[in-house]
């Protein structure tokens, strides 16, 4: 028998046993010196259970370390092969794996589903190519557009390091110094900025890609899943409520709608844009903070994802599962978005980190389907997959070995313009967010949208308030002033006085 594939024949699972499979006599007691004695180092079975103990947690995500996570199908409805030569589009009706993780954004592992954060929306397709990871948000933009400001503005909304507490002060000094989390801000403390559970919100692949048809030729394309549940919210005193009576609410009510054969699902859109198009348009369209106005930039409908199993083992299947947005299938490729071209990097940077350099062998990351893997990498911790040793590991190489496929090159494309470091905070940061306030919005949804910024804008420093004030009122005078209004009566009420807050301390 080759020892490097597995038995069939099913174990006698009624056997207690070690990690090693060693038939354990006692699990329930130590193995001592006497009754009352000190513990033997040769136990072994106490030490199997243990040293494992210890190491059984992974480190957490940095962000969206809180989630839910079930998997079930893609099913094409309607032919795009015009625009890609993705195989998971090949035809109407075929069917494709999928698992899909949702998740908060700021909070820890322990904290509650119910609060006001945006919500993660993370497809992994086992497709015929390999695996396509398409990771959005429950939005359609972003806080910031240049990566480099992705570590200040996550701890910004992470907790102050000398308090260890959430601040008022870190997350709304940095909003108000980068006026592009205007349109994320907004959409944020609006109605739909917290999600009743993870089955009643949409998601977006939010950044912009490339399609490449069969032809060559190519397209610049968002991606967007409409919830076939319709879309539902919650007050912040029903949100408020649920942190204390049920602080899992959105994994629990996934879940179990699963379990009830109540499968969620969503409808996937994609908007296209032609490259003369991007070149005229009269914003930048790669920009992550903003939106492609769905009037010049019809949704097209292009299949269903459909959610139909709960995860066996939540750890491995779940906590385990990694997302990485540069593995792009023959078809799909990157754009200029700076925040996509820094998170190509940084996501499986992340996992080797947090999983290890061979996280792509674990089932629930692993290619499926007929899908081989077959390259030149090998060893490492946790190498599950045997690799040949009669094989160069090495390429080029003059052996039978397997050899890059020209079909599959990326579509070739020009750029010019000066290297430098060009700042883009200067670029329009307000019209999209004016139409959202003054067009989108109704009476009553601004009316809470400016309650729900001052409920959590007060309790910033004064100073703090007034330059977030001044961002809303470049969007629009009545927007700034209301908050303003509701501040004043905030501050009058607590007579509030300004903290001396510790990083006001270290310059004094």
């Amino acid at each position: 028998m080759d020892p490097s594939q597995p038995d069939t024949k099913m174990p006698d699972s009624s056997v207690l046993t070690t990690g090693a499979g060693i038939p354990t006599g006692d699990k329930l007691n130590s193995l001592t010196v006497g009754p009352r004695g000190p513990l033997l180092l040769q136990d072994s079975v106490f030490m199997d259970e243990m040293a494992h103990f210890d190491r059984e947690r992974v480190p957490e995500r940095v962000v969206h370390a809180k989630g839910a996570g079930a998997f079930g199908y893609f099913e094409v409805t309607h032919d795009i092969t015009q625009y890609t030569k993705a195989k998971v589009f090949e035809r109407v009706g075929k069917k494709t794996d999928i698992g899909v993780r949702f998740s908060t954004v700021a909070g820890e592992a322990g904290s509650a589903d119910t609060i006001r954060d945006p919500r993660g929306f993370a497809v992994k397709f086992y497709t015929d190519e390999g695996i396509w990871d398409l990771v959005g948000n429950n939005t359609p933009v972003f806080f910031i557009r240049d990566p480099i400001l992705f570590p200040s503005f996550i701890h910004s909304q992470k907790r102050n390091p000398q308090t260890h507490l959430k601040d008022p002060d870190m997350v709304w000094d940095f909003w108000s110094l980068r006026p592009e989390s205007l349109h994320q801000v907004t959409l944020l403390f609006s109605e739909r900025g917290i999600p009743d559970g993870y089955r009643y919100m949409n998601g977006y692949g939010s950044h912009t890609f490339k399609l490449v048809n069969a032809e060559g030729k190519a397209v610049y394309c968002k991606f967007h899943y409409k919830s076939n549940q319709g879309i539902k919210n919650l007050s912040v005193e029903e949100a408020d409520s649920l942190v204390v009576k049920d602080p899992d609410y959105a994994i629990r009510d996934l879940f179990q709608a699963i379990a009830k054969k109540d499968f969620p699902s969503w409808t996937m859109y994609i908007q296209v844009m032609t490259f003369p198009q991007a070149e005229a348009c009269t914003f930048n369209p790669f920009d992550l903070t903003k939106v492609w106005p769905h009037n010049d930039y019809p949704l097209i409908p292009v299949g269903k994802l459909v959610l139909n199993r709960n995860p066996n083992n939540y750890f491995a299947e779940v906590e385990q599962i990694a997302f990485d947005p540069s593995n792009l299938p023959p078809g799909i490729e990157p754009s200029p978005d700076k925040m996509l071209q820094g998170r190509l990097f940084s996501y499986p940077d992340t996992h080797r980190h947090r999983l290890g350099a061979n996280y792509l062998h674990l089932p629930v990351n692993c290619p499926r389907r007929s899908i081989h893997v077959s390259n030149y990498q090998q060893d490492g911790p946790m190498c599950l997959f045997s690799a040949p040793c009669n094989a160069p590991n090495y390429y080029p190489n003059s052996f039978s070995s397997p050899r890059d496929d020209r079909k599959c090159r990326e579509r070739e494309f020009s750029t010019s313009g000066d290297i430098a470091r060009h700042d883009s905070s200067a670029e329009d940061n307000v019209s999209q967010v004016k139409i959202f306030y003054n067009q989108t919005l109704s009476e009553a949804g601004r009316q809470k949208l400016c309650g729900n910024i001052a409920l959590h804008l007060k309790d910033a420093q004064i100073f703090i308030q007034e330059r977030a004030v001044k961002n809303f009122r470049d969007v629009d005078p009545d927007f700034g002033n209301r908050i303003k209004t509701l501040l004043d009566k905030h501050n009058k009420a607590c007579e509030k006085k300004e903290p001396l807050h510790c990083y006001t301390r270290c310059l004094s």
